[in-house]
């Protein structure tokens, strides 16, 4: 009974250290992937809804390959480009995560995509993003909804999304 406590008091210790800023990893090989920040819009079921998050490499080179979420049929990365003064979206396969550099999703640039929401995105709930790393497996983190429009999640630190530039003068998901 004794050795039953000492190993569960050595475990509990590590089982938090497996989880990092609210995201949880599984992959077969060690990776310093950190996922923050993640946040939606309000959104109604049937409809496309968007997820903003910052992804943080401490580790070796990595590339993000793809991404799921239980909320919708169907989830992707996305880019928003000025194309000749016209706004455009297109899907992006992979995104490599480079150490040291953080990449930060953001309205009007690099986006997470969800077509099909298969329920409303309500102000104040949240959700599972499961995002797919070439070498780190997969890294799942909860997305917390905000408004419908609202250009930054509440509380965020707009001075440290050093990963992607923010690109105005259209219309952003």
């Amino acid at each position: 009974m004794r050795r039953l406590l000492a190993v569960a008091m050595i475990a509990m210790p590590l089982a938090g250290f497996a989880q990092q800023s609210g995201a949880q990893q599984s992959g077969a090989q060690q990776s310093e992937i950190q996922i923050d920040h993640v946040w939606s819009r309000a959104a109604m079921a049937g409809h496309e809804g968007v997820v903003y998050l910052t992804i943080t490499e401490t580790g070796p080179p990595d590339t993000l390959t793809g991404v799921t979420t239980p909320v919708a049929a169907m989830a992707g990365l996305h880019e928003t480009v000025n194309d000749n003064g016209v706004m455009k979206m297109r899907p992006v396969t992979t995104l490599p995560i480079e150490p040291g550099k953080p990449v930060t999703l953001v309205p009007g640039g690099r986006h997470i995509m969800l077509m099909g929401l298969k329920q409303a995105l309500k102000e104040g709930d949240s959700f599972p993003v499961t995002l797919s790393f070439a070498k780190a497996g997969q890294v799942t983190a909860t997305a917390t909804v905000a408004k419908a429009g609202a250009a930054a999640m509440p509380g965020m630190d707009h001075g440290a999304m050093g990963g992607m530039p923010m690109q105005g003068g259209g219309k952003s998901p």
